[in-house]
C-alpha cells in the first residue's frame, strides 16, 4: 500500500545570518561613507559614536580591527603629500584615509540593492520595444519560417511536431513548411541623461535630501552597467551652474552655496544627448527647489529666489519646449510639494509633454526604477 505523503510549507523561526564581525560593521560603513559624501575620517567618528551607544565591537574586534581590515582589503588607502614618509626616510607617519575604486563600486552595488532589491539580474540587457522583430527577447509566440530568419531562431520541438503531423512517423520528412520560427522581440538601446539639483536647498529644513538622490544616481548607474550595457547614462549637477560628473564622483557629491538654474542643466543635458546616435533618450531630473537663476549672455547671474520669476519661468517652459522638438522627453521628480511649485512643474511637463512625480524622498528610487524600465519597454520617438 503506497502512503500519499502531503506536500507543504514549513514555517520556523527566522534565524539571522551568521556574519563575521567585519561584515556586520562594513554594512553599516557603506551606509555611513554615502552619508558623509565618502569623508573616511567622519564616517568612521561615526562608527565609534554608534559602537559606544550599541557596543558594536568588544575587546577581540575593534573599530581599529576593522580599518585595519578596510585597508587590507583594498577599500580604503592612505594618501600623503608629497610622496608620504615623516622625512626621515622611514615612512613612518600616516596619511589620510580615502576609500579606493573598488569601494565605489561597492557603494554603488549597495545602493542598487537597497533600492531595486527585488530586480532580478539577468544577463546582457537591451530596450524591448514591445514589437516583434529581431532580438534575443522571446515573446512566446510562434510563426512560419522566413527567408532570413536565423537557424537558432528555429524552434526545434515545434518544428519536428509539425513534420510528424505533416508526414507521419513511419515516413518522417522534414521540409521548409515544417519549420517554426518562435517571435523575438526588437530592442533598442537607450540614452539617459539623469540631472541632480545640487542647491542648497536640497540640505535645508533639517532633511537630508541629497543622499537619497545620490543613491538613485548611484543605483541607477550600476543598474544600467550591469543589466542593460548598451545603454548609456550620464550624469549631471545643476546649481548656479550646471556640469557633467562621472560614475565615480557620486560618493563625494555635495550640495553647495548654491541657487537652482534649471534652464542650465537642461541645456547640457540636450547638448548631451545631441551627441547620442541613440533613437530613444530621455532627461530624469530629481529636484525640490523653484528655479531661481540664470545666467545671462555677459556672464552675469540673474537670481531670484522670491516665488516664481516670470523672466526665469518662461526660459524654463522655452527649454522643455525645445526638448519636446528634439523627442526627449523629461520626468521630473519634484522632491517638494509647494502648491505654486506644483503647478509650475504641472505647466513644465505640459510643454515638454513629459511626466511629473509628485514625491517625498522616500520611494524616490523605486518610482525612478520603475519608469526607467517603463521607457524601455516603448519608442519614446514618435
Amino acid at each position: 500500500m503506497t502512503m500519499n505523503r502531503r506536500k507543504g510549507f514549513r514555517f520556523s523561526t527566522y534565524v539571522a545570518p551568521d556574519l563575521s564581525p567585519f561584515e556586520k560593521l562594513f554594512d553599516i560603513f557603506k551606509e555611513l561613507i554615502t552619508h558623509t559624501s565618502g569623508d573616511v575620517d567622519e564616517a568612521l567618528d561615526w562608527l565609534r559614536e554608534l559602537d559606544n551607544e550599541y557596543k558594536l565591537t568588544d575587546e577581540n574586534y575593534t573599530i581599529d580591527d576593522f580599518t585595519e581590515d578596510l585597508k587590507a582589503k583594498g577599500y580604503l588607502r592612505e594618501e600623503f603629500e608629497n610622496g608620504g614618509g615623516d622625512g626621515t626616510g622611514e615612512g613612518t607617519s600616516e596619511g589620510d584615509l580615502a576609500i579606493t575604486a573598488k569601494m565605489e563600486r561597492v557603494i554603488r552595488k549597495a545602493a542598487l540593492d537597497q533600492i531595486f532589491g527585488k530586480l532580478k539580474r539577468s544577463g546582457a540587457g537591451d530596450h524591448k520595444t514591445g514589437k516583434p522583430g529581431r532580438g534575443d527577447e522571446h515573446t512566446g509566440e510562434y510563426r512560419e519560417f522566413r527567408f532570413g530568419d536565423s537557424l537558432e531562431r528555429i524552434s526545434m520541438t515545434e518544428s519536428l511536431k509539425n513534420a510528424q503531423i505533416n508526414h507521419g512517423i513511419g515516413n518522417f520528412n522534414l521540409s521548409e513548411e515544417d519549420l517554426v520560427v518562435e517571435d523575438t522581440q526588437f530592442k533598442a538601446q537607450m540614452s539617459t541623461v539623469l540631472m541632480i539639483d545640487i542647491s542648497h536647498s536640497m540640505i535645508l529644513y533639517g532633511e537630508d535630501r541629497i543622499t537619497p538622490a545620490k543613491k538613485v544616481a548611484m543605483a541607477l548607474a550600476e543598474l544600467i552597467t550591469t543589466r542593460y550595457p548598451k545603454d548609456t547614462l550620464d550624469i549631471l549637477v545643476f546649481g548656479n551652474d550646471a556640469w557633467p560628473i562621472p560614475i565615480k564622483e557620486l560618493p563625494y557629491l555635495r550640495v553647495g552655496p548654491y541657487h537652482t538654474n534649471t534652464v542650465a542643466g537642461l541645456q547640457l543635458a540636450m547638448d548631451m544627448l545631441r551627441r547620442k546616435r541613440n533613437t530613444n533618450k530621455q532627461i530624469f531630473m530629481i529636484t525640490d527647489g523653484k528655479p531661481s537663476c540664470l545666467r545671462l549672455p555677459d556672464g552675469t547671474y540673474y537670481k531670484n529666489s522670491v516665488g516664481l520669476d516670470n523672466y526665469i519661468v518662461e526660459k524654463c517652459y522655452n527649454m522643455a519646449r525645445q526638448a519636446r522638438k528634439l523627442h526627449i522627453p523629461i520626468t521630473t521628480f519634484m522632491i517638494a510639494k509647494d502648491p505654486y511649485l506644483t503647478q509650475f512643474v504641472r505647466h513644465f511637463t505640459e510643454a515638454n509633454r513629459g511626466k511629473a512625480f509628485f514625491t517625498g524622498i522616500k520611494g524616490l528610487g523605486e518610482m525612478i526604477f520603475e519608469d526607467y524600465e517603463q521607457n524601455r519597454r516603448k519608442r519614446l520617438r514618435s
